[in-house]
């Protein structure tokens, strides 16, 4: 539960981007003992049940056309720029993948760069989605 209520604070803030208090909340959170975590996640709930809840907007992408003969390396950048909403680190791993394999075992680039902007639609949508819960 620890690690699921600290992942949903880290998703409080507007395009993955945490304001001071944000980072606050989540270092004293990460403080706290199990039962005085429970305790404050309890407490946010029962101020959350009272409205007055603050709509947080997610940034459409940023529309950027896929150039012709794009480089991974570049669609990489590409990608990064036109979801700012997203935190790099998220896809890192993704990315990592299909940078090796098309590096490492040939993989086709355009095939390795429609994949890149599916795992950034399906991130972006993932937002999108828990922004609605």
């Amino acid at each position: 539960m620890r690690i699921d209520a600290v992942m949903a604070l880290k998703h409080l803030s507007v395009n993955n981007i945490m304001s001071r208090d944000t980072e606050n909340l989540i270092k004293i959170f990460e403080t706290l003992d199990a039962e005085r975590q429970k305790s404050l996640l309890e407490f946010a709930g029962f101020l959350q049940s009272k409205g007055n809840l603050v709509a947080k907007e997610v940034a459409e992408p940023i529309e950027s056309p896929r150039p012709d003969n794009e480089t991974v390396v570049g669609a990489i950048k590409r990608l990064k720029s036109s979801y700012p909403m997203i935190d790099s680190m998220k896809v890192f791993s993704s990315a990592s993948e299909l940078m090796t394999e098309h590096m490492i075992k040939g993989r086709d680039a355009d095939e390795v760069i429609d994949e890149m902007e599916r795992i950034f639609e399906d991130f972006y949508a993932e937002i999108i989605k828990d922004m609605k819960c």
